[in-house]
């Protein structure tokens, strides 16, 4: 469909799927379109005659298919639908930007894994089977890893990730990325110790640290390594929990274990659960620090980390681009770099925590 290059073109995407029909059936497509011309009273029209006609019915088609044409864009999710409104709705920010309005010039074919990250290579299968101009996936490191091989080198892939993208092979390097691959890397995975110091200077008398993990996260070495490095340097006793679908049986052991604080992994398992988790944390009267703000919309105590809806409205915009013809692998990897800090003043209240004056003079806001 996109031949040897990146980009909608109406009219090769036309003429390149009727060629297609025709030199899949030759003998249907002749016999019907002569027959026409027999129907007609007319003499039988020889092949060089007809492939004139055809060659002259070409010429229009442009004109057909700037009209008819719509260059569609696949979005896949390791969410659900009604967990993502609010990033699909900065998305098509993103898209409107560069021109593009779903319904009117794109048109956007949305596939979710609903935290069944099992479902993602055959989602993004599905995509590829339906012929997109690109495909963005979103919803966590899992999306990207289990859609690079599926998707094939001639269809252009933006991602939204918070994993490293050159460390998991995705992309050759931040700066050229190479291939048919291009994104926004949103460095949550990275920032292990400022949340563990943060968390700390919001309760000060937390030794035990706990750290909820999904156990089938792609970034989950790299995550556990950097909070046990965190934890040594800060000189605090970290114990980590694994996540499952009844969280429940984690939370009893952070107990067990005597953890008088948490932090959570980011990825598309926690944040789906966010609201559960939140509220087991305040039932435990954990301390809890999160990447995402939508935790702290949920009740959670305090998050940091990028800010959700600029990253995704940025994976719109490099969407956008390819779609009018630019090649992911001239499009470095962008690394979002505006991080947000947000307190749940209520939340602290409940715990029976003070917001010391150091930390709301950071904050990017705070939740009374």
């Amino acid at each position: 469909m996109l031949g040897g290059s990146f980009g909608f073109n109406p009219e090769a995407d036309m003429r390149g799927r009727f060629l297609t029909q025709c030199n899949a059936c030759p003998k249907l497509c002749t016999h019907n379109m002569v027959g026409v011309v027999l129907s007609s009273g007319k003499k039988p029209m020889r092949r060089r005659e007809f492939l004139g006609v055809l060659g002259g019915a070409a010429a229009a088609w442009p004109v057909f298919a700037r009209a008819q044409a719509t260059p569609v864009v696949g979005y896949l999710s390791s969410r659900s639908p009604g967990d993502s409104a609010h990033i699909i709705a900065a998305f098509r920010k993103g898209l409107g930007e560069g021109g593009f309005i779903e319904g009117s010039n794109v048109a956007i074919e949305s596939r979710f894994a609903e935290s069944h990250l099992d479902r993602l290579p055959e989602l993004a299968a599905d995509l590829v089977r339906r012929q997109v101009n690109v495909v963005a996936a979103t919803g966590g490191t899992s999306s990207v890893v289990a859609t690079k091989p599926v998707v094939p080198l001639t269809m252009p892939l933006v991602f939204a990730m918070g994993g490293d993208p050159v460390k998991l092979g995705i992309v050759d390097s931040l700066a050229r990325p190479g291939g048919n691959v291009t994104g926004i890397a949103f460095l949550v995975n990275g920032l292990t110790a400022k949340h563990l110091q943060l968390l700390l200077e919001l309760a000060p008398k937390a030794m035990v640290v706990g750290f909820l993990v999904n156990p089938t996260d792609p970034n989950l070495a790299s995550d556990t390594q950097q909070a046990q490095e965190a934890a040594r340097a800060l000189g605090h006793k970290l114990v980590i929990v694994n996540a499952s679908a009844d969280l429940e049986p984690a939370f009893t052991m952070l107990a067990g274990e005597k953890a008088d604080a948490l932090f959570v992994q980011v990825g598309p398992f926690t944040a789906e659960h966010r609201t559960k988790i939140t509220a087991l944390a305040a039932r435990h009267a954990l301390p809890a620090i999160y990447a995402l703000r939508e935790f702290v919309d949920a009740g959670g105590l305090m998050s940091y980390g990028t800010h959700l809806l600029d990253m995704f409205r940025q994976v719109g915009v490099y969407a956008g681009r390819i779609l009018k013809g630019a090649k992911p692998a001239d499009l470095p990897v962008l690394q979002s770099t505006r991080l947000e800090l947000v307190i749940n003043a209520q939340t602290a209240r409940m715990l029976g925590l003070t917001v010391p004056a150091s930390l709301l003079s950071i904050a990017d806001e705070v939740i009374e």
